[in-house]
């Protein structure tokens, strides 16, 4: 039964209800109640009928890109219904569209609110917080929506993440499994699973997920770091650079070559490690991880000198200082410049 009849169910119980047997001065009012009672549910189910209208009229606008005049459809169906859900999930659609998250959130959590039984709702005010990282908040409505419809595969794939957002792989696990069982084939639900995998220690499984995931989208930058990252917690340095070399080969970044020169300093290939920093500060001079990976291969380089090389020790300071302007709270490169600078 739609929900919005269903709301109107009471209001029409009640109309029947309030008619007295009786003498006749109650009959005479009861009968003017009932009349009164009909007339409001009449013009309520108008004005549902009326809401819903305006609301697949909004959907055709936002179809065809009309934005702003689906807004104005959708408050309009809001006005005329304000139990109205499709409405509001509508209005939040337009918000999140243009990038507006705190609005989009506003509409969606008055349309879970209303709609408690409503998926879609649920699902939507989810997909906000999670943008938003109100991780937490996100977790919660993402399981309202998973008792609605325990097999959405966008819920399962979603609330899998945000458990790891908080830092909670092993409550993310069983959803992220169930994502990939829903949709084998699916490149994003086993890249999920390869990220809770490597969030707990799994790396080895991590490996073989983000690769079945490769298989079904291709490559990407974030693929092919996971992957890296795993091998290196796995100690291996050497497939983790080749890699990295992949990645650097057709998207250079700060990040891609900063994870190269950590391999490759891993693997003891100092002066390579060291041309993989010095790249990553070429794209961005505040990537504070490749200054202390500047810095720590500048001050081996002094110590294997045995200490002559006064250079290599005074250029590692001056990263050390840049580092700890950019995040000062780091405890290992304060400790270090301590020591040295």
């Amino acid at each position: 039964m739609n929900s919005k009849l269903r709301d109107l169910m009471p209001v029409l119980v009640l109309s029947g209800a309030i008619a007295l047997p009786g003498c006749s001065m109650f009959e005479g009012s009861g009968g003017g109640s009932t009349n009164n009672a009909n007339r409001n549910s009449r013009a309520s189910l108008e004005a549902v009928l009326a809401a819903d209208e305006a609301t697949q009229r909004a959907k055709l606008l936002m179809a065809s890109g009309r934005l702003r005049e689906a807004l104005t459809e959708f408050e309009k169906a809001v006005e005329l219904d304000p139990r109205a859900v499709d409405a509001r999930i509508g209005i939040g659609d337009i918000y999140k569209e243009e990038g507006d998250f705190n609005r989009a959130e506003r509409w969606y959590g008055q349309a879970a609110n209303i709609g408690p039984d409503v998926f879609e709702a649920q699902y939507a005010h989810g997909l906000v917080l999670q943008l938003m990282q109100r991780y937490a908040e996100a977790i919660r409505a993402y399981l309202r929506a998973l008792q609605i419809d325990p097999r959405s595969f966008d819920a399962n794939m979603n609330v899998a993440l945000a458990f790891v957002q908080v830092g909670q792989p092993e409550q993310g696990l069983p959803y992220a499994v169930r994502a990939v069982r829903l949709s084998p084939q699916s490149g994003p639900a086993n890249y999920n699973m390869g990220v809770v995998y490597a969030a707990l220690s799994r790396h080895e499984e991590a490996i073989t997920s983000y690769r079945l995931a490769s298989e079904y989208m291709g490559t990407s930058p974030q693929l092919l770091m996971g992957i890296a990252d795993s091998q290196s917690a796995l100690g291996q340095y050497v497939d983790a650079a080749r890699t990295i070399e992949r990645l650097v080969a057709t998207d250079p970044s700060a990040d891609a070559f900063h994870r190269l020169g950590s391999s490759r300093f891993r693997n003891k290939e100092y002066e390579a490690s060291l041309t993989a920093f010095r790249q990553a500060l070429e794209f961005d001079e505040n990537h504070y991880p490749a200054l202390n990976g500047v810095a720590v291969c500048l001050l081996n380089k002094y110590l294997w000198s045995e200490k002559t090389d006064t250079q290599a020790l005074d250029a590692a300071v001056r990263a050390m200082r840049q580092s700890l302007r950019i995040k000062r709270d780091q405890p290992k490169i304060i400790e270090l410049l301590t020591r040295f600078g």
